[in-house]
């Protein structure tokens, strides 16, 4: 994103008032946070082929959120310029990269439930079918990157493997939250969603030697969670390091 002039009133937008501009926040936001937590891999990946393929994927998602936020309203003002309680981001997307396996973990679940639900939209006629048509393209290669690393740390050391069993147990609790409705996206049958990302979870855990983890899946939420504007405490540190420059010189142009 470039930076750019701000009026007065809309740099203060939270975001948007129908529903279809709703669920174009909602999603991108998920894309943009993902996309900066991924990012903070660069210059760390454990191989340089992961600093190359985690770059890659934080641009598509970067893509994905330019589009979703245009669709909002200013991409530049819903960026840089709200408040944490104005963003809708899942708050599965904004945790700390934590250790690779801790990363793979996040990326696996909303990998399986991006693809999933791009899917869906893209067999449909609503607004956003043209792009889940060329999201899901991408998030088919999400998903494989994210499964092919998870069967390489489940079904190697048993230190990889203890690593990858921590980063699905630590992140379950945050999953839920995936599958609760979106104002504007209607036509998901959300329960079938889940369902079908469920199998597909528990197929991948299998082949590599893990189990579904336990417990809740939608505490994380029921106080109200990131689709209504209430993050965890890392999120705040994330939005500043994300907002700074463009915050630091207001009005600049690059």
């Amino acid at each position: 994103m470039t930076s750019t002039e701000t009026s007065t009133g809309a740099g203060t937008a939270t975001g948007a008032g129908t529903p279809a501009e709703a669920a174009a926040l909602a999603l991108g936001d998920d894309a943009l946070i993902l996309s900066h937590r991924l990012a903070e891999w660069a210059g760390h990946a454990p191989v340089l082929e992961e600093e190359v393929a985690l770059a890659n994927i934080a641009l598509d998602l970067l893509g994905q959120a330019r589009v979703l936020l245009s669709t909002a309203g200013d991409e530049d003002e819903l960026a840089y310029l709200r408040e944490e309680r104005s963003f809708r981001n899942l708050q599965l997307v904004e945790q700390p990269n934590g250790d690779f396996a801790h990363t793979i973990a996040r990326q696996l679940y909303f990998s399986l439930y991006q693809h999933e639900l791009y899917g869906e939209l893209a067999r449909g006629d609503g607004p956003f079918a043209p792009l889940a048509a060329k999201a899901v393209k991408e998030t088919a290669y999400h998903r494989d990157h994210a499964e092919q690393w998870t069967l390489r740390l489940g079904d190697g050391t048993e230190e990889s493997r203890r690593r990858m069993r921590a980063g699905l147990d630590g992140l379950w609790k945050y999953t839920g939250e995936m599958f609760r409705p979106v104002d504007g996206l209607d036509e998901i049958d959300w329960a079938a969603l889940e369902g079908r990302w469920l199998a597909a979870l528990g197929g991948v855990l299998e082949r590599a030697g893990l189990e579904l983890p336990q417990g809740p899946r939608h505490g994380a939420w029921a106080a109200g969670a990131g689709r209504q504007g209430l993050h965890t405490e890392s999120f705040g540190r994330l939005l500043a390091e994300m907002q700074h420059l463009h915050r630091s010189h207001p009005g600049a142009s690059w």
